[in-house]
């Protein structure tokens, strides 16, 4: 879709009518290399609402958004969605993570679009996608050259490319100067009121009217969880080395 995002009709900028999403989420439970992270996690969301995730550097803040991507293993607990059809969770939300998963020597224009060939679908054009976070004078520039607020506001840009009811955040506002947040602030705002859920994990308020809070602290002493995470930190993983760890689980060449 090209033209002024701005301008752009709500329903469009939905992606289309569709049943209201649900996430609820019950006594979730993580071990990473054998120590229990956190445990008895859990929430309900619907069309609308927010999640701010907080807690202490460590306390599976970043964990617990992997899980939810699927790019990790809970330990115990379950996740549930509801009113997606045949969708996974996955398939259903954006992630952006703490680093920002672009490819450097690409620009920010072939970044864009290679998130949206990945995801399926084009909601906006990569140029309209980054004029709306006010970066359309370096579509065709190497994201190498740019500073660390222009990448997380490439990255910011991947919500936009294509539709996905669902965005988990991590740290969004790392890099942002108070304008770029305050820009944020109204996308998060236009993705709540057209449906969509939000959860964030954070150190810094964010404001986001009638968010719920989940605030991950250690777990007690003897708690017990079943099972491993047995899996890469993917945290620490650009979007192409995802991709290509993906499609070698499911057998691809």
């Amino acid at each position: 879709m090209s033209g002024d995002p701005a301008n752009t009709p709500a329903a469009d900028r939905r992606g289309g009518a569709g049943p209201a999403l649900h996430l609820s989420v019950h006594d979730l439970a993580c071990r990473r290399s054998g120590r229990l992270v956190f445990a008895g996690l859990g929430f309900a969301l619907g069309p609308g609402d927010a999640l701010l995730v907080t807690g202490r550097n460590g306390a599976g803040k970043s964990t617990l958004l992997a899980i939810l991507a699927g790019r990790l293993r809970a330990a115990a607990g379950r996740i549930a969605l509801s009113g997606a059809g045949e969708a996974t969770l996955p398939e259903r939300l954006h992630w952006i993570a703490h680093r920002d998963g672009l490819k450097t020597a690409l620009s920010a224009r072939e970044n864009l679009a290679f998130a949206a060939a990945m995801l399926g679908e084009e909601r906006f054009a990569p140029h309209d996608a980054l004029e709306r976070v006010g970066l359309p004078h370096v579509v065709d520039m190497p994201v190498a050259y740019l500073s660390a607020g222009q990448r997380r506001r490439v990255a910011l840009a991947r919500l936009l490319v294509a539709h996905r009811p669902i965005w988990l955040l991590d740290e969004p506002t790392s890099a942002l100067d108070a304008a770029s947040q305050e820009m944020l602030y109204e996308l998060m705002r236009e993705h709540r009121a057209a449906g969509g859920i939000i959860i964030a994990a954070t150190h810094l308020p964010l404001p986001l009217d009638g968010a719920q809070s989940l605030a991950i602290a250690a777990p007690q002493p003897g708690s017990q969880a079943q099972g491993a995470a047995a899996a890469p930190d993917w945290d620490d993983w650009e979007i192409g080395d995802v991709s290509r760890a993906s499609a070698g689980r499911r057998g691809d060449p």
